[in-house]
């Protein structure tokens, strides 16, 4: 059974150890050793990262994993180690650090929600940048309720309380009423209980700081619903927590600067530039429809006519969907019409409404026949695409067909 330090001491940064194990696969090797400070991934917990050494290699460790055996997986620098030999064991402390930060406040975070909501926490998970939780909760939470949430758990930070670990090969009763979690059968003596003065006591089989003033400080970043009774909670503690704020102000007075008004605050600005924006957007719709109204005259002159129903067609420049919402407009505006524009890999075929006798779809399925593609639509409008022809050639197909379905429906 490997000797695991990080709960002896969950501050020892360097220890020797023994290889028990070596797998090398390329410069890719895992380790066993008999005893380690590399705290492995479990309980919502990453593992520890960091660097083994021995005579003629190095191993950057970048994932550690197991129980009982412990194993330490990374890139090897130098040649295999064999089985015997003796090596240094050196942790990435700011790593491990911020995560004990990190698990710390999870429990006082959780407490807190439990004290408050008597919320269940079913999921905790430590990343990089940020961590979070999932909590039991099918009602709201608003931001005056997260902040609230957020100072509670600060002045649990703050007092300085101790925080203790006690090991038990079987918890006594008066003990198991005040955990607010209860242990899973799942787990095996001996059972660790990590005891935050008197805001919480559960077991925990992570590494947690000496007292809660290490975390710094504790700053909730968002609130989200994953599911109907879940709620998320993402937050950030110690270092990760200032290194967020950070970016959230680099980036908040980043905008702020580039805005014409740089007075605060910030969402006053944003509100005068959505102003502004919808004004232009109901300027270049004013102008568009008008572009529309003079492009439709045009190709009404252009237009031919079979059985009455002036038919159209163009080649466009334009994007699909402005062909589209052109189309849209025009046979609307012009009873009597059909209209069908091809453009970069595109046909859009469309007809006024009130006019009966000819579907789009099935003049659609025509023209796909012949020039390949795919698309679909309604009786009214139809789109297609993925052609083997030019633009040129798929609109002839298009009018082609469009005169076919209208002699027919006219005969």
């Amino acid at each position: 059974m490997v000797e695991k330090l990080f709960y002896r001491d969950p501050y020892l940064r360097e220890a020797n150890a023994r290889i028990t194990g070596v797998e090398a696969d390329g410069k890719r090797v895992k380790l066993i050793l008999d005893r380690t400070v590399f705290y492995p991934e479990g309980g919502g917990q990453p593992s520890d990262r960091g660097w083994i050494e021995g005579k003629g290699f190095r191993v950057l460790v970048e994932k550690v994993t197991g129980k009982g055996e412990i194993v330490h997986e990374g890139v090897i620098e130098g040649r295999i180690p064999e089985v015997g030999e003796e090596v240094r064991l050196i942790l990435d402390w700011e790593w491990r650090y911020e995560n004990m930060r990190a698990h710390t406040g999870q429990h006082i975070l959780s407490a807190v929600i439990k004290g408050l909501y008597g919320a269940e926490t079913t999921g905790f998970q430590i990343f990089p940048e940020y961590s979070k939780i999932e909590i039991d909760w099918p009602g709201g939470l608003n931001w005056k309720d997260v902040l609230e949430v957020e100072r509670k758990a600060n002045e649990v930070v703050w007092a300085d309380l101790p925080v203790e670990v006690e090991v038990y090969e079987e918890l006594p009763d008066e003990l198991r009423s005040l955990l607010r979690k209860g242990v899973s059968s799942k787990v095996k003596p001996p059972i660790r209980i990590v005891r935050i003065g008197t805001v919480d006591v559960t077991p925990c089989g992570g590494t947690h700081v000496k007292s809660t003033g290490e975390i710094g400080f504790l700053k909730v970043l968002r609130v989200y619903r994953k599911t109907r009774r879940l709620l998320r909670i993402e937050f950030a503690t110690g270092v990760r927590a200032l290194r967020y704020l950070d970016e959230l102000l680099e980036d908040y007075w980043s905008a702020l600067n580039g805005m014409p008004n740089k007075s605060r605050p910030l969402v006053e600005r944003v509100g005068e530039l959505k102003e502004e924006l919808n004004g232009l957007e109901a300027e270049r719709d004013s102008l568009r429809r008008e572009l529309w109204e003079w492009k439709g005259r045009a190709l009404l002159k252009e237009a031919i006519e079979v059985g009455g129903i002036k038919v159209v067609a163009n080649v466009e420049s334009s994007p699909m969907k402005d062909a589209q919402a052109f189309a849209v407009n025009f046979v609307d505006k012009n009873p009597g019409t059909v209209i069908a524009l091809a453009g970069n890999n595109y046909l859009i075929l469309a007809k006024n409404r009130g006019l009966k006798g000819i579907d789009m779809r099935e003049v659609l399925k025509e023209v796909l026949s012949k020039v390949g593609g795919g698309g679909g639509g309604s009786e009214v409008l139809a789109r297609g695409g993925g052609f083997k022809e030019t633009p040129e050639r798929v609109l002839d197909v298009a009018l082609e067909a469009i005169r076919g379905c209208l002699r027919q429906a006219s005969s």
